[in-house]
């Protein structure tokens, strides 16, 4: 990328994030809560929108001065991500009603919602997943940051869109296009109908498969480091999509043979030596085969 393109896309993200490069989320403020209840080198035409080659890195956007919240609208250059507010999410799911709860993780609690071009201009009328941080959890505001900075430059059909996301106060919320048939956990470990046929099991393999292969595969690679069914995502007609980029990093570029790492991932899905041995620096032809090592076991399981 030449310099002043990269420069000024470095200033876009400075303008679109703004203080939310910071942990401390800025003004002092009320954390949203829910409700009571449960808190249960792929072809260009499949990539769209901010080209991986050109993206900037998670440590270009840490390296970045925050700017005022007031200037958390502005567009990122080559993406079309929306600045939620707490209370236009909050009326989008009807105020995180128990029946509109999904799931919850290490991040915090999902909840369906929608919305259309009454909430944001330019927005398509659409069922969307909302992801609440819960400061009680096992994740926070860098793994938050990290799903902004690589969903909202990563475009391909099998990886889940990022819509947008809120950083008011200390609140922190993601926004994502609704997956209807839900994750591949789900239909493997807790008999979610119908029993997945093996002919669909393969197809969700294989486009799990591309999404990685399209991580890896670019200018500037990225490690997802958490390849697991629940990460999985299945559209109504199946197609598998990755999901979570909180523990993603960033590959290494050019002539660079190896990346520094702690070990991250969950214990039955990484590679048993990379678990063991817990490396602090491995190749990065390891971590590939690290990656690809969980891809037989997730369709392989019975319900």
């Amino acid at each position: 990328m030449p310099r002043s393109s990269k420069k000024k896309q470095r200033s876009a993200w400075g303008s679109l994030l703004g203080s939310c490069l910071g942990g401390g989320g800025g003004k002092t403020g009320k954390q949203v809560r829910p409700g009571p209840g449960p808190r249960k080198r792929e072809s260009s035409s499949a990539a769209v929108g901010a080209g991986v080659g050109q993206r900037l890195s998670f440590t270009d956007v840490m390296s970045m001065s925050a700017a005022s919240e007031q200037e958390l609208s502005v567009s990122l250059v080559g993406s079309n991500l929306h600045v939620f507010t707490v209370a236009e999410l909050k009326a989008a799911t009807q105020g995180f009603l128990d029946d509109n709860f999904l799931g919850e993780g290490g991040f915090g609690p999902v909840y369906k919602g929608a919305v259309d071009d009454k909430v944001k201009p330019g927005l398509k009328a659409q069922p969307i997943a909302v992801k609440l941080w819960d400061p009680q959890g096992a994740q926070g505001h860098k793994e938050w940051l990290s799903e902004v900075i690589f969903l909202g430059q990563l475009r391909h059909t099998n990886l889940v869109k990022l819509i947008g996301y809120c950083c008011e106060h200390e609140n922190r919320l993601l926004v994502y296009e609704y997956m209807a048939k839900g994750s591949l956990e789900n239909h493997l470990f807790k008999k979610f109908p119908p029993v997945l046929s093996w002919s669909t099991r393969l197809n969700i393999a294989v486009g799990a498969a591309k999404g990685l292969a399209f991580l890896h595969d670019a200018e500037k690679p990225v490690i997802y480091r958490d390849f697991k069914a629940s990460n999985i995502l299945l559209d109504p007609d199946y197609k598998a999509k990755l999901s979570d980029f909180g523990l993603a990093k960033d590959g290494p570029e050019g002539d660079e043979t190896h990346v520094s790492t702690r070990v991250m991932g969950t214990h039955g899905y990484a590679a048993p030596e990379y678990i063991l041995t817990a490396l602090v620096l491995f190749f990065w032809r390891s971590s590939l085969e690290d990656e690809l090592w969980t891809r037989p076991g997730l369709v392989g399981s019975t319900t």
